[in-house]
Order: C-alpha cells, then sequence, then structure tokens
C-alpha cells in the first residue's frame, strides 16, 4: 500500500479522476451481476434495483442512478445499520438486510437493501450496498402494495438491519423468516443472493482498488469527488437570482381520502450558491399509502438539482450536501409510524413537480408541464392446486410533460420513477396471460405549442383465474399543461372494457377478482402540454397525425388545423385552417 493519506486536498487531480472512473465502473458492473443474476421479472426486466458503494460513515462515493431516491434510502439504511451495528463489530463477509420504511431508509417494505461492509486489515473502508424490489414480501394483497393499506403493517414484514449473513455464511433464521413471509418465497430469496453476490463483487472491487492506490488514498479521493460535486452545484446555484420561488403539485388519484387531491408545495430559497427547500405547507399525512419519508425526499431536491445544474453531474454524497430540507412531522412528506407509505412513487414524482413549477420563474430548462404517472397494481394468477400465487408485478409507466423547447417523451417513466416497461415476451412466457393490446393512445398528450408525451394501453386476457390489486383509483383529474398548454389524457383501469360486464376499477375495489378469459385494460395517462395550441407548426401537427400521434379530428380540434386525405395521405386545408385558428383564438 502507498503512503498514509489524511487529507482529501493532497490527492492530485489525476488519481481523483483515475479512483472516480473506477468507482463509477465497480457500481455498474455491481449493476450488471443484479439485473443478470435477478430471479424476478422486477429486477431482470424492470430493473427495480441500484448499487452504491458508500464510504465508513454512509455517505455515497458513487451510485449507480437507475432510481434517484436511493441516493436518500443508502445512507439512510446505513445510519440505522450503524446505530445497531458498531463499526468495529463488523467483519468481512458480514451482509446487513433492511427494508423498514421508518426504522431503516427504504423507500417501502418491498424495497430491500443489503449491505456489506468493506472489510480491509480489520478495519471498517465502507460499505457495498445494493437495493432491490422483492415481487411480495407479505401483507394484505400479492405483491404487498395495496391502495387499501392503512398502517404500514398492512404491507407485509418489515426489517430494521439484521445479519443476513456472517462471514460468508447465511444466517439460516433471517432466511427462514423471509421466505415463509411471502408468497413468492424463491423469487426473494433468489433475488437476495443475486444482490449478496452484487455487493461482494463491489466490496471486491473496492479492496483492489485500495490494494493498487492505497486505502487512505482511495477513501481521500472519494471524499474529494463529493466535495467538487457540492462545489459545482453551489457554484451554479451562486448563478441564480436570490429569492424566494413557491411551488406546487398534486396527486390526481382519488385515493382513500374522499376523492380530495394530495397537494405537495415547496418554497425554494436561493441565497448565494445556498438552495433551501422547505416543505412545512405541504398537506397532512394521509389515511391511504401516499406518504413519503424525508431521506427521500431530500433525494427529489438532489434530483431536480441535478437536473437544472448538469444532468452528468455524479450521484453522490454531494448532491445532498449542496442542499437543504425541511419536511413537517405529520405530513404526507414526514408521516408519523405507522403511516402506510408503499404508494410513495406519485407523491416523489409530484414533489419534483412542485420544485420545477417553483423555480420556472427563473430557470428556463425548468419549465415544463406536468407528467403523467403509472396506473398502479398487480396481477396475481391463482393455480388449482391451491399454492402459491405467480405474482406478476409490473412498474407502469406514464408519459414525461411537454417542455417549454420541445415535446414530452411518450410511454415513459417520469422524473425519480425511472425503471423500464417489462416486454411482451416476458409477460407472456412466465404468466398465463396474453397480452391482446399494447400501444400508444392517439391524443392522449396535452395539447400544446409543444405536445405532452402519450400514453400507452395494454390490455391482458387472462387464461386462468387471478385478481387485479389496484395501488390507485380513479384519475380525478389530468395532468396540468403549462403557459396555455392543456392538460394530457386521464387513465382508468378497465374490466372487460365495451362488454356488457365491463367494470371501471376504483380504489375502493381494493381486489377485482378476475376469471379465464376476462380481459385487463390498463390505460395510463398522458401528460400535459407546453404553450398555445395554435401556435404548434402546422408541419408539426401533420407529421403527428401520419405518425399516429393526434386524430385528424383531434388536429381540427385541438390545433385548429383541418387535414383533407389524398392520395399521399393528408394536405392542409390553408383556408379553413386559417380560419379555425383565427375563430379560435379570438
Amino acid at each position: 500500500m502507498t503512503a498514509h493519506v489524511t487529507d482529501d486536498s493532497t490527492v492530485d487531480a489525476i488519481t481523483v479522476e483515475v479512483i472516480s472512473q473506477s468507482l463509477g465502473g465497480i457500481v455498474q458492473e455491481m449493476q450488471n451481476a443484479l439485473f443478470c443474476t435477478g430471479y424476478s421479472t422486477i429486477v431482470r426486466e424492470s430493473r427495480d434495483a441500484s448499487c452504491a458503494i458508500l464510504d465508513s460513515e454512509g455517505r455515497v462515493l458513487s451510485q449507480f442512478t437507475v432510481l434517484p431516491l436511493h441516493l436518500g434510502a443508502f445512507p439512510a439504511c446505513v445510519d440505522a445499520l450503524l446505530e445497531r451495528y458498531p463499526a468495529k463489530t463488523l467483519k468481512a463477509g458480514d451482509a446487513f438486510v433492511v427494508n423498514h420504511p421508518y426504522y431503516g431508509g427504504s423507500p417501502h417494505a418491498p424495497d430491500m437493501a443489503l449491505i456489506s461492509p468493506i472489510v480491509l486489515d480489520g478495519k471498517l473502508f465502507g460499505f457495498s450496498a445494493s437495493i432491490a424490489h422483492k415481487s411480495d414480501i407479505g401483507g394484505m394483497v400479492p405483491g404487498s402494495s395495496s391502495g387499501q393499506a392503512r398502517e404500514i403493517f398492512h404491507e407485509g414484514i418489515m426489517l430494521p438491519p439484521v445479519k443476513f449473513m456472517a462471514e460468508g455464511t447465511v444466517v439460516l433464521e433471517v432466511e427462514t423468516i423471509l421466505a415463509a413471509n411471502s408468497r413468492t418465497p424463491e423469487l426473494v430469496l433468489g433475488d437476495l443472493s443475486g444482490q449478496v453476490g452484487a455487493t461482494a463483487l463491489g466490496a471486491s472491487r473496492v479492496a483492489d482498488l485500495c490494494a493498487k492506490h492505497g486505502a487512505d488514498v482511495v477513501a481521500a479521493a472519494g471524499k474529494r469527488l463529493y466535495l467538487l460535486t457540492e462545489q459545482r452545484v453551489r457554484a451554479a446555484v451562486k448563478e441564480w437570482p436570490d429569492g424566494v420561488y413557491t411551488g406546487s403539485a398534486k396527486v390526481h388519484s382519488d385515493g382513500l381520502e374522499g376523492g380530495e387531491p394530495i397537494v405537495v408545495r415547496v418554497s425554494v430559497r436561493i441565497d448565494g450558491g445556498q438552495a433551501s427547500f422547505d416543505w412545512t405547507a405541504s398537506d397532512d399525512q394521509v389515511a391511504g399509502p401516499y406518504n413519503i419519508r424525508p431521506p427521500l425526499v431530500r433525494a427529489v431536491c438532489s434530483y431536480a438539482i441535478k437536473c437544472l445544474v448538469d444532468p452528468d453531474l455524479p450521484s453522490n454524497e454531494g448532491l445532498t450536501l449542496a442542499v437543504e430540507s425541511l419536511t413537517r412531522p405529520g405530513s404526507c412528506l414526514e408521516p408519523y409510524i405507522p403511516a402506510p407509505v408503499n404508494t410513495y412513487m406519485p407523491i416523489a414524482n409530484v414533489a419534483a413537480e412542485a420544485v420545477f413549477d417553483a423555480l420556472a420563474e427563473i430557470l428556463p430548462m425548468a419549465r415544463i408541464a406536468e407528467s403523467s404517472r403509472g396506473i398502479s397494481g398487480t396481477l396475481a394468477h391463482f393455480d388449482r392446486s391451491g399454492g402459491f400465487p405467480r405474482v406478476q408485478y409490473e412498474l407502469p409507466a406514464g408519459a414525461i410533460g411537454a417542455r417549454a423547447d420541445g415535446d414530452g417523451v411518450s410511454a415513459s417513466k417520469a422524473h425519480v420513477a425511472n425503471g423500464t416497461i417489462t416486454p411482451i415476451e416476458i409477460i407472456e412466457s412466465e404468466f398465463p396471460v396474453e397480452l391482446v393490446r399494447f400501444e400508444l393512445v392517439p391524443d392522449s398528450g396535452g395539447p400544446g405549442r409543444h405536445r405532452g408525451g402519450l400514453a400507452y394501453v395494454r390490455e391482458y386476457r387472462m387464461l386462468g383465474e387471478g385478481q387485479f390489486s389496484s395501488r390507485v383509483g380513479q384519475m380525478l383529474s389530468s395532468p396540468d399543461g403549462r403557459q396555455g398548454g392543456r392538460p394530457g389524457s386521464a387513465g382508468a383501469t378497465v374490466v372487460n372494457p365495451g362488454t356488457p360486464q365491463e367494470h371501471v376499477i376504483l380504489s375502493e375495489d381494493g381486489t377485482f377478482r378476475l376469471h379465464a378469459g376476462d380481459v385487463l385494460r390498463r390505460e395510463m395517462t398522458g401528460a400535459g402540454g407546453y404553450g398555445n395550441p395554435l401556435t404548434r407548426p402546422v408541419e408539426q401537427v401533420v407529421a403527428d397525425v401520419l405518425d399516429g400521434y393526434v386524430t385528424v379530428d383531434g388536429a381540427r380540434r385541438d390545433y385548429g388545423v383541418a387535414l383533407v386525405a389524398d392520395d399521399a395521405g393528408y394536405r392542409v386545408d390553408e383556408t379553413e385552417t386559417s380560419r379555425l385558428r383565427a375563430a379560435v383564438s379570438a
């Protein structure tokens, strides 16, 4: 090993950059290993997982950011671990599991963190960690995420930090308890094994890096990395006009609050190089699962800052150090235990939109219409033998709102959600269901000078008995447009659409029984548009019609563009278009 280094400023810039790239490569290698060894479709296909390397105090040195919220979850999990297990007791080969939203840092109970201490020469260097969503950990419904949950005890088994491996050997009692509390024990333990392998790989790679450069040099360079990130953020924020800027956004689902939307409000103070986020005016905690914990709110702040400063900023502790976040106990952003939190993602995305709404006054890059949320829920398929159900857990996507300088993105996760849509081939090969429809919904993107992203619809034909467990209900309103842009479309979950047996699933339905031959339609919401639709260039409207994004009727109704079919497709009726646009404008 090289000479002892105690001051991060003594590490030369080239070494810092080499170690930065090395740490980035390590977390990406961990991530690839996790995706390749995942048992469940939610890890393998949806990629609902993140990996990170942290220092001995739980500060993130590098994270492969699939899910931005995990930037807040990882340190909170490590903090909880160190409260229960002093650093001097941790040994190489140990691994700890934690999924408790209150006595740990998990976003919700299905997100299980696996944390492995990196011990070099008997001294704790840091932690190799991963967080991955589990297909089922008990609770009221298959998939563990119920819109009917009224407390976290309805959401499945919860573990504060407990030892899952002791010096390389699985703790049988913990493994047995986890298996006994899951409807999909093989998937849960299989995915946990993949996490054990990924974190062990990360620990090994960090040990190799320390052997090459020296543990103290790597530690000093890691500190230098996040301090540089903090400096870059503060330098950028210092260029923004000082002042206090307010914004808000709302959850559109009916949830369990008697049809009342949940509103998140933020006051952003810019003072020199400091950005402070005050969330205390947000609504109180709710009875349903639309609540989120403070470490994740802080991660939302970091996400928004990264978007507005430089999307290529490394995801490390520097993003956290550069912001201040204040929440109010008893609010939907800092609920009292045992408030449920399983549907935290809509609140997280709404918090991000509240920040962009606030800063749109001073930053052109923050000007974006509301994005849409996926219509969440879980399909469970029942075996005739009466054994465990097969849990079909997908990450639904919505669409991204139009920006001040461009159209939104269709059929995409928005903001802090991320993840991917499970391919049809995987769904049909692993579950007794047939996908009969998967397409974009024309006219679902909010009209505007820039069009909102389009929603998509999926229809599933059941090949056996099952049930759908809803996490959200009917949409009360659509994602809003900005600066004259119009809302996107409202989504819905419908059983047997267009038949006498048609039933729209609401939040009060909770779970809905399905039979062989039933069709379940899940239509997502479209995103809002930006700017007056009558100012959208006619040629762009024509292109949208030719692409199937906008119908001929929609072009006339929403954009004032009259089209006539001809041999080449469509031509613009210039006279009628001028009349329409003048009339609507007047």
